[in-house]
């Protein structure tokens, strides 16, 4: 098993209890100790947190934020992102860019990226990815 980052679907599958993400998460967790998250994850889960007015949802995520590990986007790995959206335009291959950020991320802190989203992250050159959703 690798240092991982989990992408914002996987993230939404283990606190809807999924029972093979939560499975893999808590496996990692015996491993590594912390589960590293985008900062971009955490906006987007944020987000839709503050847009249900899920309160006790949030206080769930601000608690286990508050045990792992929030990675930020720093100038190199913004540069990492900048270069991954410019290699996919250029074969019109584009993803939103909330995705290329969390990609630029695992990337820059050479982590594997846990996602469902197989179909957008494939397409990233480079990314090492996993899905723990089965």
């Amino acid at each position: 098993m690798k240092r991982a980052l989990l992408d914002t679907d996987t993230v939404s599958y283990y606190f809807r209890q999924q029972p093979k993400v939560v499975e893999k998460v808590d496996t990692y967790l015996d491993v590594f100790g912390k589960i590293c998250l985008s900062v971009v994850t955490y906006y987007e889960v944020l987000n839709g947190l503050y847009y249900k007015d899920a309160r006790q949802q949030m206080e769930k995520f601000e608690e286990f934020e508050s045990m792992n590990k929030i990675i930020p986007i720093t100038l190199s790995s913004a540069k990492v992102s900048a270069r991954i959206y410019a290699d996919l335009r250029k074969t019109g291959r584009v993803i939103g860019h909330n995705d290329v950020l969390i990609a630029g991320n695992a990337v820059e802190n050479k982590l594997t990226l846990i996602t469902n989203n197989i179909k957008d992250f494939g397409k990233i050159d480079g990314l090492d990815i996993d899905n723990w959703t089965f």
